[in-house]
């Protein structure tokens, strides 16, 4: 496969694993009819049914089990296994007509767009075309080689053209670090302490622009003052970057008007991820970065879409008394945590699309268990014999992206795309849309409002504010919908109701895309978070017990669990492995290629031992996602990663993990 040369922001390019995809729709092992358990769960032995009578099963376990304890027993669970709009988030509509128990997502966004939104009041920013005119790129919180290929084409073109700096941020020395004319490797958890210490350059050296604070920010005095002991020496020892790097990073930024922060979706992956980038945000506002062409803060363009999807979800018939759950904590819900279910009854069925939860998800020994219960029906809507697959009673097989229509948008960039299906799909496997819409018939729902529908009606629908179609997508291929210089820039005043960029944080009673219901309230240890940008230890820090940090980044060869069964991928990516700081390997005794064995409070798996990675002493790395039983004992990584609630609208702390380490 090969990118659209004509789009300006990928400019033709697209990532190697999707220009592989040939192996994934033609591979042997895909799923191509529908199956049932035969056996115990985990087993493997399974029965070939026809499409009928596997839709039939599915919905009479459904009815048994709302008849037993009530609708909110069936847990439709989905993710982002795909991007489609009508693909993904069809399940909604099939649950608030049956008034199924809700779904919080938070495994992915949450804090980083909640920090985000904290700061700057909506979640759109620079378009991000205008990295090719900035003088210097600072790529924090995201290995963009490996994940967003698409910032590296627009940050070299700076280099090249303008003599443009790259600075890249992160926990280990990455592709996109090997990249980078300045590379800061700090420890995990730390982005907010650097943030503090380049705004006390700022101020300090007369970087900051006083004139741009005293209109565009709420309080630019009060965190003056708060920022006076938040110097590089304290912010040294807090990240374990030397203080001559701090200030070197403080003075390029701060002599550098046009710097454009380019921030990533490792700041979702901490406890105090959003703390940490609502400070990374404030740093181009001190500095008045926002202000030039080539400058200010990006993270995603979420804001921007006018989508139109109240009868894709079926918002009309959503009952705020349903329950909600929390997507991370799946595992303890199915093991009947009276918090995780909201003080009510249990799960005994579900429907998954999209997503892999039993190797995904955090504490999957309780995801496992749960998903091994006698009593809990599970149907798998899948493309492979996933992990989750594995576990099911039911197990459906699906088209890929290739072989249906959907909707796409960018949330790296400013496109709406059209996905027409452009190969026929394998006869017996059957789209999202088509599972939704015959459980619908079965459960005696087909004639709300919404259902019924094709997926070019679906998008016409979505579509509506923008006065075109699926056929008229079709022609034009995609729509820019960039915002405007001024709004994307906020000449007119930042997102909150004064206009101002929100220096002091309300982070408990400003709104934000991922804030959970009523019902839930917020989250976590809320009480902590600073009144101004700050670091807080509300990380799983290291101790006497658990001397290393952990975090679970992503390779390069991977889309968390897909991609995981392609040729090319496994073969580029050879094992799972955990990085050991060399230092410390030979502290252990550890060589490389031992096996190693790492465990904190919820377990313990062994790893190859893979000596560098460029971390900071006390960091370990594992990059994933591999499948379960690519593991020495058959555990994933997720073993060790933790699904406490994340302050202060939840989330999921992949890369937060404090653990020990010894030499098998």
């Amino acid at each position: 496969m090969r990118g659209a040369s004509a789009n300006t922001y990928t400019a033709g390019i697209i990532c190697a694993k999707v220009a592989r995809y040939s192996e994934r729709i033609d591979h042997p092992g895909r799923l191509m009819v529908p199956q049932r358990r035969r056996g115990a769960k985990g087993e493997g032995n399974w029965q070939q049914l026809s499409w009928e009578d596997a839709l039939d099963e599915i919905a009479g376990a459904f009815v048994k089990a709302e008849q037993m304890h009530g609708s909110e027993a069936i847990w439709p669970y989905f993710y982002a296994g795909t991007m489609g709009q009508v693909q993904r988030d069809s399940i909604d509509r099939l649950r608030h007509a049956k008034r199924y128990s809700g779904f919080f997502g938070s495994i992915c966004t949450n804090l980083a767009w909640t920090g985000l939104a904290m700061a700057t009041g909506s979640l759109r920013g620079p378009d991000p075309r205008e990295m090719a005119k900035s003088d210097c790129v600072v790529i924090w919180g995201t290995n963009a080689v490996s994940t967003q290929v698409n910032v590296m084409t627009h940050a070299i073109k700076a280099r090249k053209e303008r003599g443009a700096k790259i600075v890249v941020i992160d926990i280990y020395d990455n592709p996109t670090i090997k990249q980078a004319d300045m590379g800061l490797v700090l420890k995990p958890g730390t982005d907010a302490a650097l943030a503090c210490a380049v705004m006390h350059i700022a101020f300090r050296d007369g970087y900051a622009d006083r004139a741009y604070l005293a209109k565009y920010a709420d309080d630019p005095a009060g965190l003056e003052a708060h920022l006076k002991t938040r110097t590089p020496q304290w912010a040294s020892a807090i990240t374990g970057l030397p203080v001559e790097e701090i200030e070197a990073f403080g003075k390029l930024v701060g002599t550098t008007p046009k710097t454009y922060f380019r921030l990533g979706y490792g700041f979702t992956r901490q406890r105090n991820g959003a703390v940490a980038i609502h400070a990374a945000a404030s740093v181009p506002t001190v500095l008045g970065s926002w202000q030039h062409e080539g400058g200010g803060a990006f993270h995603t363009n979420n804001d921007i879409f006018k989508f139109d999807k109240r009868e894709l979800v079926g918002s009309a018939m959503l009952d705020p008394d349903i329950r909600m759950l929390d997507q991370s904590q799946i595992g303890r819900v199915l093991t009947g945590d009276a918090e995780a279910l909201r003080h009510r009854g249990p799960v005994t069925a579900m429907l998954i699309q999209n997503t892999n939860p039993v190797n995904v998800t955090p504490e999957q020994r309780l995801v496992k268990q749960g998903f091994l219960r006698d009593d809990l029906f599970v149907a798998v809507h899948e493309q492979f014999m996933t992990d989750t697959a594995k576990l099911a009673d039911i197990v459906l097989p699906a088209t890929m992206f290739l072989e249906h229509d959907d909707l796409y948008r960018g949330g790296g960039h400013q496109h709406i795309l059209l996905g027409p299906k452009v190969v026929e799909p394998p006869s017996t496997v059957r789209t999202n849309l088509f599972v939704i819409e015959e459980l619908a018939k079965r459960l005696g729902v087909a004639d709300k409002r919404g259902f019924g529908l094709s997926e070019r009606e679906h998008i016409d629908h979505i579509l509506v504010n923008y006065g075109i179609g699926y056929e008229g997508l079709k022609r034009e291929k995609w729509l820019d919908v960039q915002p405007d210089f001024d709004t994307a820039h906020f000449v007119d005043g930042f997102g909150h109701p004064d206009g101002k960029f929100r220096f002091k944080a309300d982070w408990t009673g400003t709104p934000a895309p991922n804030r959970p219901p009523k019902a839930l309230g917020v989250f976590g240890p809320h009480g902590q978070l600073p009144e101004f940008p700050d670091h807080v230890d509300l990380i799983e820090v290291a101790d006497e017990a658990h001397p290393f940090r952990l975090a679970t980044s992503p390779a390069r060869s991977f889309l968390n669990s897909t991609f995981a069964e392609t040729p090319s991928s496994l073969q580029k990516e050879v094992r799972p492995e955990v990085m050991i700081q060399a230092e410390d390997a030979t502290a252990l005794g550890i060589a490389e290629g031992d096996i190693v064995r790492i465990g904190n409070e919820r377990g313990e798996i062994r790893l190859h031992a893979k000596i560098g990675g460029g971390t900071r002493r006390g960091v370990v790395i594992a990059e994933g996602l591999w499948p379960n039983d690519a593991h020495l004992d058959g555990e994933g990584i997720n073993v060790l990663t933790g699904a406490d609630a994340v302050a202060p609208y939840g989330g999921a702390a992949f890369h937060d993990n404090h653990v020990w380490l010894r030499r098998d």
